[in-house]
Protein backbone atom coordinates (compact mmCIF):
# COMPACT_ATOMS: atom_id res chain seq x y z
CA UNK A 1 0.00 0.00 0.00
CA UNK A 2 1.27 3.23 -0.25
CA UNK A 3 2.44 5.29 2.54
CA UNK A 4 1.54 8.97 2.72
CA UNK A 5 4.34 11.44 3.79
CA UNK A 6 3.46 13.16 7.26
CA UNK A 7 2.98 17.04 7.46
CA UNK A 8 2.15 18.60 11.26
CA UNK A 9 1.16 21.93 11.69
CA UNK A 10 3.69 24.10 13.88
CA UNK A 11 2.99 24.12 17.61
CA UNK A 12 5.60 25.78 19.71
CA UNK A 13 8.20 23.70 21.70
CA UNK A 14 6.85 25.09 25.35
CA UNK A 15 3.44 24.08 24.70
CA UNK A 16 2.00 21.38 26.55
CA UNK A 17 -0.25 18.48 25.06
CA UNK A 18 -3.31 18.92 27.07
CA UNK A 19 -5.71 21.20 25.64
CA UNK A 20 -6.44 24.28 27.81
CA UNK A 21 -10.06 24.43 29.26
CA UNK A 22 -10.70 27.68 27.36
CA UNK A 23 -10.02 26.43 23.74
CA UNK A 24 -12.48 23.07 25.15
CA UNK A 25 -15.35 25.74 25.61
CA UNK A 26 -14.72 27.42 22.42
CA UNK A 27 -14.79 24.14 20.36
CA UNK A 28 -18.34 23.17 22.53
CA UNK A 29 -19.44 27.00 21.90
CA UNK A 30 -19.14 26.22 18.21
CA UNK A 31 -21.22 23.75 18.01
CA UNK A 32 -23.92 25.57 20.31
CA UNK A 33 -23.96 28.50 17.20
CA UNK A 34 -24.46 25.55 14.60
CA UNK A 35 -27.51 24.21 16.78
CA UNK A 36 -28.97 27.51 16.83
CA UNK A 37 -29.20 27.17 13.20
CA UNK A 38 -29.54 22.90 12.50
CA UNK A 39 -32.39 22.80 15.68
CA UNK A 40 -34.67 25.19 13.88
CA UNK A 41 -35.01 23.07 11.10
CA UNK A 42 -34.89 19.92 12.76
CA UNK A 43 -37.48 21.39 15.85
CA UNK A 44 -39.74 23.71 13.99
CA UNK A 45 -39.86 23.45 10.26
CA UNK A 46 -42.05 20.68 9.88
CA UNK A 47 -44.69 22.21 11.91
CA UNK A 48 -43.78 25.78 9.59
CA UNK A 49 -44.56 23.77 6.50
CA UNK A 50 -47.68 22.24 7.94
CA UNK A 51 -49.15 24.86 9.63
CA UNK A 52 -47.68 28.18 8.44
CA UNK A 53 -46.80 27.65 4.80
CA UNK A 54 -49.89 25.32 4.24
CA UNK A 55 -48.17 22.38 3.01
CA UNK A 56 -49.75 18.69 3.43
CA UNK A 57 -48.40 16.46 5.95
CA UNK A 58 -47.07 13.67 3.80
CA UNK A 59 -45.50 16.34 1.24
CA UNK A 60 -44.01 18.38 4.27
CA UNK A 61 -42.50 15.25 5.32
CA UNK A 62 -41.11 14.29 1.61
CA UNK A 63 -39.12 17.44 1.69
CA UNK A 64 -37.38 16.30 4.42
CA UNK A 65 -36.79 12.64 2.71
CA UNK A 66 -34.97 14.43 -0.54
CA UNK A 67 -33.27 16.99 0.72
CA UNK A 68 -31.44 15.28 3.54
CA UNK A 69 -30.61 12.47 1.13
CA UNK A 70 -29.31 15.66 -1.05
CA UNK A 71 -27.36 16.62 1.95
CA UNK A 72 -25.79 13.12 2.78
CA UNK A 73 -23.84 13.36 -0.72
CA UNK A 74 -23.22 16.48 0.09
CA UNK A 75 -21.67 16.05 2.68
CA UNK A 76 -19.55 13.40 0.90
CA UNK A 77 -18.44 15.93 -1.25
CA UNK A 78 -17.30 17.95 1.05
CA UNK A 79 -15.46 15.52 2.71
CA UNK A 80 -13.30 14.53 -0.20
CA UNK A 81 -12.99 18.14 -1.23
CA UNK A 82 -11.14 18.83 2.59
CA UNK A 83 -9.04 15.48 2.50
CA UNK A 84 -7.77 16.75 -0.82
CA UNK A 85 -6.32 20.48 0.40
CA UNK A 86 -3.32 21.26 -0.94
CA UNK A 87 -1.04 24.17 0.42
CA UNK A 88 -2.61 24.05 3.61
CA UNK A 89 -2.12 27.67 5.68
CA UNK A 90 -1.44 28.82 8.90
CA UNK A 91 -5.42 28.75 9.22
CA UNK A 92 -5.61 25.20 9.16
CA UNK A 93 -7.14 22.38 7.56
CA UNK A 94 -10.49 22.88 8.70
CA UNK A 95 -10.90 25.66 10.29
CA UNK A 96 -11.30 28.53 7.39
CA UNK A 97 -14.34 26.41 6.32
CA UNK A 98 -16.80 27.00 8.99
CA UNK A 99 -15.24 30.66 9.37
CA UNK A 100 -16.33 31.74 5.62
CA UNK A 101 -19.40 29.45 5.70
CA UNK A 102 -20.74 31.52 9.06
CA UNK A 103 -22.61 34.67 7.34
CA UNK A 104 -24.25 32.14 4.49
CA UNK A 105 -25.86 29.74 6.66
CA UNK A 106 -27.68 31.76 8.70
CA UNK A 107 -28.83 33.83 6.05
CA UNK A 108 -30.26 30.75 4.57
CA UNK A 109 -31.44 29.69 7.71
CA UNK A 110 -33.49 32.51 7.76
CA UNK A 111 -34.93 32.37 4.01
CA UNK A 112 -35.89 28.80 4.90
CA UNK A 113 -38.65 30.10 7.26
CA UNK A 114 -40.01 32.79 4.75
CA UNK A 115 -44.27 32.25 3.71
CA UNK A 116 -43.47 33.89 -0.04
CA UNK A 117 -47.36 34.50 -1.26
CA UNK A 118 -46.75 31.80 -4.09
CA UNK A 119 -49.43 29.28 -5.26
CA UNK A 120 -49.02 25.54 -3.53
CA UNK A 121 -47.20 24.30 -5.88
CA UNK A 122 -44.99 27.14 -5.83
CA UNK A 123 -44.23 27.16 -1.79
CA UNK A 124 -43.11 23.17 -2.42
CA UNK A 125 -40.94 23.94 -4.74
CA UNK A 126 -39.63 26.92 -2.56
CA UNK A 127 -39.90 24.26 0.41
CA UNK A 128 -37.54 22.27 -1.71
CA UNK A 129 -34.87 24.82 -2.86
CA UNK A 130 -34.22 26.25 0.42
CA UNK A 131 -33.98 23.46 2.33
CA UNK A 132 -31.41 21.75 0.02
CA UNK A 133 -29.62 25.45 -0.03
CA UNK A 134 -29.69 25.17 3.36
CA UNK A 135 -28.31 21.67 3.80
CA UNK A 136 -25.59 22.08 1.30
CA UNK A 137 -23.99 25.39 3.03
CA UNK A 138 -24.65 23.12 6.52
CA UNK A 139 -22.02 20.88 5.39
CA UNK A 140 -19.42 23.25 3.87
CA UNK A 141 -20.14 24.37 7.79
CA UNK A 142 -20.16 21.30 9.60
CA UNK A 143 -18.11 18.98 8.19
CA UNK A 144 -14.92 20.04 8.52
CA UNK A 145 -15.69 21.59 12.53
CA UNK A 146 -16.06 18.13 13.37
CA UNK A 147 -13.27 16.62 11.51
CA UNK A 148 -11.21 18.54 13.38
CA UNK A 149 -10.72 16.59 16.17
CA UNK A 150 -8.44 13.82 15.06
CA UNK A 151 -5.84 17.36 14.23
CA UNK A 152 -6.63 18.91 17.99
CA UNK A 153 -5.57 16.15 19.92
CA UNK A 154 -4.68 12.17 19.95
CA UNK A 155 -5.51 11.69 23.42
CA UNK A 156 -8.65 9.23 23.36
CA UNK A 157 -9.68 10.53 27.29
CA UNK A 158 -9.08 14.12 25.07
CA UNK A 159 -10.98 13.11 22.76
CA UNK A 160 -14.33 11.62 25.06
CA UNK A 161 -13.82 15.19 26.83
CA UNK A 162 -14.37 17.40 23.63
CA UNK A 163 -16.80 15.08 22.67
CA UNK A 164 -18.35 15.63 25.50
CA UNK A 165 -17.91 19.94 25.48
CA UNK A 166 -19.21 19.27 21.94
CA UNK A 167 -21.89 17.73 22.80
CA UNK A 168 -22.94 20.25 25.69
CA UNK A 169 -22.68 22.96 23.25
CA UNK A 170 -25.33 20.92 21.19
CA UNK A 171 -27.37 20.39 24.16
CA UNK A 172 -27.20 24.09 24.87
CA UNK A 173 -27.93 24.83 21.61
CA UNK A 174 -31.10 22.72 21.66
CA UNK A 175 -32.35 24.17 24.97
CA UNK A 176 -31.89 27.68 23.80
CA UNK A 177 -33.98 26.76 20.85
CA UNK A 178 -36.28 24.64 22.63
CA UNK A 179 -37.50 27.16 25.36
CA UNK A 180 -36.99 30.71 23.84
CA UNK A 181 -38.11 30.27 20.26
CA UNK A 182 -41.45 29.58 19.98
CA UNK A 183 -42.13 32.38 22.82
CA UNK A 184 -40.48 34.72 20.63
CA UNK A 185 -43.35 33.70 17.39
CA UNK A 186 -46.10 33.72 19.94
CA UNK A 187 -44.95 37.38 20.59
CA UNK A 188 -46.15 38.70 17.09
CA UNK A 189 -49.58 38.03 15.91
CA UNK A 190 -48.77 37.17 12.29
CA UNK A 191 -47.24 33.62 13.03
CA UNK A 192 -45.45 34.14 10.28
CA UNK A 193 -43.59 37.26 11.24
CA UNK A 194 -43.01 36.18 14.28
CA UNK A 195 -40.54 32.61 12.80
CA UNK A 196 -38.60 35.12 10.85
CA UNK A 197 -37.88 37.53 13.53
CA UNK A 198 -37.23 34.73 15.88
CA UNK A 199 -35.10 32.84 13.45
CA UNK A 200 -33.21 35.85 12.56
CA UNK A 201 -32.18 36.30 16.34
CA UNK A 202 -30.80 32.94 16.48
CA UNK A 203 -29.13 33.16 13.55
CA UNK A 204 -27.36 36.19 13.99
CA UNK A 205 -26.22 34.76 17.71
CA UNK A 206 -24.96 31.62 15.55
CA UNK A 207 -22.87 33.18 13.66
CA UNK A 208 -21.29 35.10 16.64
CA UNK A 209 -20.34 31.85 18.32
CA UNK A 210 -19.30 30.55 15.28
CA UNK A 211 -16.79 33.26 14.87
CA UNK A 212 -15.56 32.81 18.36
CA UNK A 213 -14.94 28.99 17.93
CA UNK A 214 -12.72 29.39 15.17
CA UNK A 215 -10.67 32.21 17.20
CA UNK A 216 -10.56 29.88 19.84
CA UNK A 217 -9.69 26.46 18.78
CA UNK A 218 -5.62 25.27 17.34
CA UNK A 219 -5.08 22.66 14.54
CA UNK A 220 -2.25 20.59 16.56
CA UNK A 221 -2.01 17.26 14.07
CA UNK A 222 -2.66 17.94 10.40
CA UNK A 223 -1.81 15.95 8.02
CA UNK A 224 -1.27 16.84 4.13
CA UNK A 225 -0.84 14.56 1.39
CA UNK A 226 2.39 15.64 -0.57
CA UNK A 227 1.56 17.63 -3.97
CA UNK A 228 2.98 14.77 -5.76
CA UNK A 229 1.28 12.10 -4.41
CA UNK A 230 -2.55 11.85 -5.47
CA UNK A 231 -4.84 9.19 -3.71
CA UNK A 232 -7.58 7.95 -5.61
CA UNK A 233 -11.09 8.89 -4.61
CA UNK A 234 -12.18 5.11 -5.34
CA UNK A 235 -9.44 3.84 -2.95
CA UNK A 236 -10.68 6.18 -0.28
CA UNK A 237 -13.75 4.85 -0.03
CA UNK A 238 -13.01 1.36 -0.53
CA UNK A 239 -11.18 1.93 2.31
CA UNK A 240 -14.47 3.19 4.27
CA UNK A 241 -16.06 -0.61 3.80
CA UNK A 242 -12.52 -1.83 5.62
CA UNK A 243 -13.40 -0.10 8.72
CA UNK A 244 -15.78 -2.09 10.71
CA UNK A 245 -15.88 0.38 13.91
CA UNK A 246 -17.19 2.93 11.76
CA UNK A 247 -19.76 0.92 9.70
CA UNK A 248 -21.17 -0.34 13.56
CA UNK A 249 -21.24 3.44 13.79
CA UNK A 250 -23.09 4.41 11.35
CA UNK A 251 -25.52 1.85 11.14
CA UNK A 252 -26.31 2.37 15.13
CA UNK A 253 -26.62 6.13 14.09
CA UNK A 254 -29.48 5.40 11.53
CA UNK A 255 -31.42 3.86 14.76
CA UNK A 256 -30.41 6.20 17.32
CA UNK A 257 -30.23 9.72 15.18
CA UNK A 258 -33.32 9.00 13.65
CA UNK A 259 -35.12 8.03 17.08
CA UNK A 260 -33.80 11.85 18.24
CA UNK A 261 -34.78 13.63 15.70
CA UNK A 262 -38.48 12.17 15.45
CA UNK A 263 -38.86 12.90 19.30
CA UNK A 264 -37.75 16.57 18.40
CA UNK A 265 -40.23 16.95 15.37
CA UNK A 266 -43.23 15.14 16.79
CA UNK A 267 -42.79 16.83 20.64
CA UNK A 268 -44.73 19.97 19.53
CA UNK A 269 -47.56 18.05 18.20
CA UNK A 270 -47.68 15.99 21.59
CA UNK A 271 -47.88 19.03 23.70
CA UNK A 272 -50.34 20.63 21.59
CA UNK A 273 -52.61 18.46 20.76
CA UNK A 274 -51.78 15.28 23.34
CA UNK A 275 -51.31 17.05 26.48
CA UNK A 276 -53.43 20.30 25.04
CA UNK A 277 -51.09 22.59 26.39
CA UNK A 278 -48.27 23.71 24.02
CA UNK A 279 -46.97 26.34 26.59
CA UNK A 280 -45.28 23.54 28.16
CA UNK A 281 -42.61 22.88 25.32
CA UNK A 282 -40.10 25.55 26.50
CA UNK A 283 -40.50 23.41 30.40
CA UNK A 284 -40.33 20.15 28.90
CA UNK A 285 -36.94 21.39 27.12
CA UNK A 286 -35.56 23.14 30.08
CA UNK A 287 -36.05 20.07 32.51
CA UNK A 288 -34.99 17.63 29.86
CA UNK A 289 -32.25 18.97 28.44
CA UNK A 290 -30.87 20.03 31.32
CA UNK A 291 -30.70 16.59 32.56
CA UNK A 292 -28.81 15.82 29.65
CA UNK A 293 -25.72 18.38 30.50
CA UNK A 294 -25.88 16.21 33.94
CA UNK A 295 -25.42 12.91 31.61
CA UNK A 296 -22.89 14.88 29.55
CA UNK A 297 -20.95 16.13 32.77
CA UNK A 298 -20.65 12.10 33.98
CA UNK A 299 -19.91 10.73 30.57
CA UNK A 300 -15.76 11.12 30.73
CA UNK A 301 -15.99 9.92 34.46
CA UNK A 302 -18.22 6.84 33.02
CA UNK A 303 -16.02 6.23 30.05
CA UNK A 304 -12.82 5.78 32.51
CA UNK A 305 -14.62 3.00 34.29
CA UNK A 306 -16.66 0.92 32.25
CA UNK A 307 -15.06 2.13 28.58
CA UNK A 308 -16.90 3.91 25.59
CA UNK A 309 -18.79 1.33 24.48
CA UNK A 310 -20.55 0.00 27.48
CA UNK A 311 -21.14 3.48 28.51
CA UNK A 312 -22.95 4.23 24.88
CA UNK A 313 -25.05 0.90 25.06
CA UNK A 314 -26.28 1.39 29.21
CA UNK A 315 -27.36 5.22 27.61
CA UNK A 316 -29.41 3.42 25.15
CA UNK A 317 -30.95 1.23 28.06
CA UNK A 318 -32.03 4.56 30.18
CA UNK A 319 -33.15 6.12 26.75
CA UNK A 320 -35.43 3.40 26.23
CA UNK A 321 -36.74 2.63 29.70
CA UNK A 322 -37.81 6.46 29.99
CA UNK A 323 -39.70 6.24 26.83
CA UNK A 324 -41.80 2.95 27.21
CA UNK A 325 -42.55 4.60 30.68
CA UNK A 326 -44.08 7.61 29.25
CA UNK A 327 -45.81 6.09 26.89
CA UNK A 328 -47.54 4.30 29.80
CA UNK A 329 -47.89 6.71 31.65
CA UNK A 330 -47.51 10.38 30.38
CA UNK A 331 -51.11 11.20 30.53
CA UNK A 332 -50.18 14.77 32.13
CA UNK A 333 -47.65 17.92 31.62
CA UNK A 334 -45.65 16.30 34.90
CA UNK A 335 -45.37 12.91 34.57
CA UNK A 336 -44.63 13.42 30.50
CA UNK A 337 -41.56 15.76 32.16
CA UNK A 338 -40.25 13.88 34.37
CA UNK A 339 -40.00 10.85 31.66
CA UNK A 340 -38.57 13.06 29.23
CA UNK A 341 -35.99 14.47 31.48
CA UNK A 342 -35.09 10.30 31.85
CA UNK A 343 -35.11 9.60 28.69
CA UNK A 344 -33.13 12.31 27.63
CA UNK A 345 -30.29 11.76 30.16
CA UNK A 346 -29.94 8.27 28.78
CA UNK A 347 -29.63 9.76 24.93
CA UNK A 348 -26.90 12.44 26.82
CA UNK A 349 -24.61 9.09 26.95
CA UNK A 350 -25.23 8.46 23.09
CA UNK A 351 -25.20 11.70 21.50
CA UNK A 352 -22.34 12.58 23.86
CA UNK A 353 -19.81 9.46 22.08
CA UNK A 354 -20.82 9.68 18.34
CA UNK A 355 -17.64 12.13 18.48
CA UNK A 356 -15.27 10.26 20.06
CA UNK A 357 -16.63 6.49 18.14
CA UNK A 358 -15.61 8.99 14.78
CA UNK A 359 -12.15 10.12 15.83
CA UNK A 360 -11.36 6.70 17.01
CA UNK A 361 -12.61 4.87 13.50
CA UNK A 362 -9.81 8.00 11.90
CA UNK A 363 -7.00 5.97 13.32
CA UNK A 364 -8.48 2.69 12.84
CA UNK A 365 -9.13 3.23 8.93
CA UNK A 366 -5.04 4.38 8.45
CA UNK A 367 -4.18 1.43 10.19
CA UNK A 368 -6.34 -1.09 8.41
CA UNK A 369 -5.75 0.63 4.93
CA UNK A 370 -2.33 3.24 4.80
CA UNK A 371 -4.42 5.97 3.79
CA UNK A 372 -5.46 8.66 6.26
CA UNK A 373 -8.94 10.34 5.51
CA UNK A 374 -10.47 12.53 8.16
CA UNK A 375 -12.70 14.05 6.06
CA UNK A 376 -13.83 11.30 4.10
CA UNK A 377 -14.44 9.11 7.09
CA UNK A 378 -16.23 12.13 9.36
CA UNK A 379 -18.56 12.97 6.25
CA UNK A 380 -19.57 9.18 5.55
CA UNK A 381 -20.69 9.06 8.97
CA UNK A 382 -22.63 12.22 8.87
CA UNK A 383 -23.85 11.04 5.24
CA UNK A 384 -25.77 7.96 7.75
CA UNK A 385 -26.69 10.74 10.23
CA UNK A 386 -27.97 12.79 6.98
CA UNK A 387 -29.94 9.35 5.93
CA UNK A 388 -31.47 9.05 9.39
CA UNK A 389 -32.59 13.06 9.65
CA UNK A 390 -34.25 12.25 5.94
CA UNK A 391 -36.09 9.65 7.53
CA UNK A 392 -36.99 11.25 10.99
CA UNK A 393 -38.80 14.40 8.64
CA UNK A 394 -40.24 11.58 6.11
CA UNK A 395 -41.64 9.63 8.94
CA UNK A 396 -43.42 11.89 10.88
CA UNK A 397 -44.92 13.43 8.06
CA UNK A 398 -46.26 10.23 6.48
CA UNK A 399 -47.57 8.92 9.81
CA UNK A 400 -49.73 12.45 10.33
CA UNK A 401 -50.96 12.16 6.74
CA UNK A 402 -51.83 8.53 7.09
CA UNK A 403 -53.79 8.80 9.99
CA UNK A 404 -55.66 12.03 9.19
CA UNK A 405 -54.32 14.96 10.87
CA UNK A 406 -55.72 18.28 10.59
CA UNK A 407 -53.64 21.23 11.46
CA UNK A 408 -54.81 23.73 14.45
CA UNK A 409 -58.39 21.63 14.90
CA UNK A 410 -59.03 18.60 17.45
CA UNK A 411 -57.77 15.45 16.79
CA UNK A 412 -59.53 12.00 16.70
CA UNK A 413 -58.46 9.49 18.84
CA UNK A 414 -56.78 7.84 15.92
CA UNK A 415 -54.36 10.63 15.39
CA UNK A 416 -53.69 11.28 18.94
CA UNK A 417 -52.21 7.33 19.36
CA UNK A 418 -50.38 7.87 16.46
CA UNK A 419 -48.39 10.51 17.96
CA UNK A 420 -48.17 9.02 21.08
CA UNK A 421 -46.25 6.37 18.70
CA UNK A 422 -44.09 8.65 17.36
CA UNK A 423 -42.99 9.91 20.58
CA UNK A 424 -42.48 7.04 22.04
CA UNK A 425 -42.87 3.74 20.67
CA UNK A 426 -40.44 4.53 17.86
CA UNK A 427 -37.39 6.06 19.60
CA UNK A 428 -37.41 3.15 22.02
CA UNK A 429 -37.15 0.37 19.79
CA UNK A 430 -34.63 1.46 18.03
CA UNK A 431 -32.85 2.26 21.35
CA UNK A 432 -33.16 -1.73 21.82
CA UNK A 433 -32.05 -2.00 18.11
CA UNK A 434 -28.70 0.04 18.76
CA UNK A 435 -28.15 -2.01 22.25
CA UNK A 436 -28.32 -5.51 20.21
CA UNK A 437 -26.04 -4.29 17.70
CA UNK A 438 -23.51 -2.56 19.23
CA UNK A 439 -23.04 -5.51 21.92
CA UNK A 440 -22.72 -7.78 19.35
CA UNK A 441 -20.47 -6.04 16.65
CA UNK A 442 -18.91 -3.43 17.71
CA UNK A 443 -15.18 -4.79 18.49
CA UNK A 444 -13.01 -1.93 18.33
CA UNK A 445 -12.25 -1.51 22.46
CA UNK A 446 -10.09 1.51 24.12
CA UNK A 447 -7.17 -0.85 24.81
CA UNK A 448 -7.28 -2.37 20.82
CA UNK A 449 -7.37 1.83 19.90
CA UNK A 450 -4.44 2.53 22.18
CA UNK A 451 -2.36 -0.44 20.34
CA UNK A 452 -3.16 1.09 17.13
CA UNK A 453 -2.32 4.34 17.97
CA UNK A 454 1.13 3.02 19.10
CA UNK A 455 1.43 1.18 15.57
CA UNK A 456 0.65 3.73 13.56
CA UNK A 457 3.19 5.53 15.77
CA UNK A 458 6.18 3.17 14.83
CA UNK A 459 4.98 3.13 11.66
CA UNK A 460 5.17 6.35 10.60
CA UNK A 461 7.01 8.78 13.12
CA UNK A 462 5.89 12.48 12.64
CA UNK A 463 7.79 15.54 11.53
CA UNK A 464 7.50 19.28 13.21
CA UNK A 465 7.55 21.74 11.04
Amino acid sequence: MEQQAVHKIERPVNTSKKLKLKEKIAYGLGDVGNNFLLDLGQIYLLKFYTDALGLPSATAGLVFLITKIWDAFADITVGTWIDNRKNIGPKGKFRPFFLYAAIPLALITIVSFTNPDFSLTGKIIWAYVTYMAFGTIYSISNIPYGSMVPAMTKDPVERAEMASFRQAGSNLGLLITTVGFMPIVLMFNNESTGYIVAVSIFAFLGVLLQIYCYANVKERYVYEKPKETKVKLTDSYKGLFKNTPLLILCVVNLFTFSAFNVKLAVQVYFCQYVLNNVSIVPYMGFFSIGCVFIGVALVPFIVKRIGKKFTYILGCAIWAVGDILAYIFADNAVIFIILACFAFFGSSFVNSLNWAFVSDAVEYGEWKTGNRSEGVVYSFFTFCRKLSQAIAGFVPGLVLGLIGYVPNAVQNAGVLEGIRGLMFIYPSTLAIATIIVMGVFYKLSDEKYNRIVKDLSERKPESTM
